[in-house]
């Protein structure tokens, strides 16, 4: 069973978010104060996930978590009422997995509960090419050949890097926000956009039908999810 550790001082929505939780299997712990969910740090190993508010009583959010992460690799989403881009890219700074700001809708934050407390795969190693369908890509030359036409095109490093991450978490679904975290750096400020942007140029490259994928799949409200049919 996957336990789950909630640091929220709103008591209404520390009890909704345990009642859904528990609803979908989860064993959950609760903490509402942020000097009492700092000392927890040394139990992070117990934890499958870890859901942490900002704005505590005593220590905030993101003090927790910078603490947190000097201990665990535990995933964080950060739920909050300070929803822009500067709070939500601190967060992510801090070494946050997700940050969904107030209020949300319950089924979405179950989703990204359940896509960031899944447990932790072997790593996947890259081949040295992967297929997409009726295309061959090639990460040591930044190229992709379609294979009926021969026609070859080169992809920027960034692409090229997404398509890696795509492939190690096949089949998983991949938050937007892990995305960004994964891949750009702190100096960086892209947005939930920038990926859709990339998404939208891969389908054109690798679907028959791009409105239609059947490698590049929209997850409404988290990311996306690539397969690979048989």
């Amino acid at each position: 069973m996957n336990k789950v550790l909630v640091v929220e001082d709103e008591q209404s929505l520390l009890e909704i978010i345990q009642f859904n939780l528990e609803l979908e299997g989860y064993s959950v712990t609760t903490v509402s104060n942020g000097r009492e969910a700092l000392k927890m740090k040394n139990q992070l190993d117990q934890y499958n996930l870890v859901i942490l508010d900002v704005m505590l009583p005593e220590v905030s959010g993101l003090d927790i978590c910078r603490a947190y992460r000097e201990e665990s690799a535990v995933p964080i989403i950060f739920v909050s009422a300070k929803g822009n881009t500067i709070d939500r890219i601190a967060g992510l700074k801090l070494g946050a997995n997700d940050y969904l700001p107030k209020p949300f809708d319950l089924e979405e934050f179950i989703l990204r509960c359940s896509v960031l407390a899944q447990p932790i795969k072997k790593q996947v190693v890259v081949p040295s090419e992967i297929r997409i369908g009726n295309h061959r890509v090639m990460p040591v030359s930044f190229e992709v050949e379609n294979l009926i036409s021969g026609e070859k095109q080169e992809l920027s490093k960034r692409e090229m890097e997404l398509i890696q991450l795509f492939f190690t978490r096949k089949d998983e679904v991949v938050s937007r926000d892990e995305i960004l975290n994964t891949l750009w750096t702190n100096d960086q400020f892209p947005t939930g956009r920038t990926i859709d942007n990339y998404i939208l140029s891969f389908r054109k490259i690798f679907e028959e039908d791009p409105k239609n994928p059947q490698f590049f799949h929209s997850i409404r409200g988290v990311g996306y999810k690539f397969t690979l049919p048989d």
